[in-house]
């Protein structure tokens, strides 16, 4: 856990082939959590090739992060890596700075890092891996909020990564789902809170989705099958979500905010 692109068979498709820009996020400065891999590099990937320049945030994976930046740097964009954990609120708080030491600014700040771990009942649970779940999905996304408004001016956009077990809570990803189930209604609040001040607050909710997280944190049954429980029968790709991403971080999305975009293959999300 959390795993590595390297170590995936099939590699997961980020975009690096196939994304193509067209300047929808020309100029802007954003900051991605869990950047180095997964939805995070897809959006990376994605919001530098429509011209925005990208911090990434991630806690060890360094030939990924490494791989993300290279791939930010060919199209043109400023990229800057900050490993750590954002357990930490002083760390949650470092990310920010540094964002704003290198661009002035923060106009999209994207939450999307999570941690996950399968267990069969909440007897196998432990206090300490419940207070990693919610530390790592929930508390960090209030510090990074927190620390990031200061440097957030009219027109900005906050992007919080939910997912379809916000709605479909799996019995096996308790702890994960409690925390997605939470995101989906602070986002909603924090969008009210900060509508006065022009900034957005919106989630995507993926189904799902082809990433290291998969194969490092599920039994391998259940790895073999991931994705055939959706209407169009098979996982998702990172790069499937990469435009949602870039729509809610765009001018286009100026009148939305707290709404949540399901990405799931078909599975509904209500």
């Amino acid at each position: 856990m959390p795993g590595s692109t390297v170590a995936m068979d099939p590699r997961p498709d980020h975009g690096e082939t196939s994304y193509k820009g067209s300047g929808r996020l020309a100029g802007k400065k954003a900051v991605i959590t869990g950047g180095d891999s997964g939805i995070g590099r897809a959006v990376a990937i994605a919001f530098a090739r429509e011209g925005a320049d990208v911090l990434i945030s991630y806690l060890n994976e360094e030939e990924d992060a490494q791989s993300t930046r290279s791939l930010i740097e060919e199209a043109g964009r400023k990229a800057v890596l900050v490993p750590g954990d954002i357990k930490s609120a002083a760390h949650c708080r470092a990310i920010i700075e540094r964002a704003v030491s290198e661009f002035g600014r923060v106009d999209v700040l994207v939450n999307n890092a999570a941690h996950q771990a399968t267990f069969s009942g909440p007897e196998e649970i432990s206090d300490e891996e419940w207070e990693i779940t919610f530390a790592t999905n929930v508390h960090a996304m209030f510090y990074l909020t927190k620390a990031a408004l200061p440097h957030m001016g009219e027109g900005s956009s906050i992007i919080n990564t939910t997912s379809i077990n916000a709605d479909q809570p799996s019995p096996q990803l308790l702890a994960y789902a409690t925390t997605k189930g939470a995101i989906h209604n602070y986002t909603a609040g924090l969008a009210q809170t900060l509508a006065s001040k022009g900034i957005r607050v919106n989630c995507v909710a993926p189904g799902p989705i082809w990433t290291p997280l998969i194969p490092s944190t599920m039994p391998p049954e259940k790895v073999k099958s991931f994705g055939d429980n959706t209407p169009m029968g098979r996982a998702g790709q990172p790069v499937e979500l990469a435009p949602a991403y870039v729509m809610l971080a765009s001018d286009e999305a100026s009148y939305i905010t707290g709404a949540t975009v399901p990405v799931t293959g078909g599975r509904p999300f209500i």
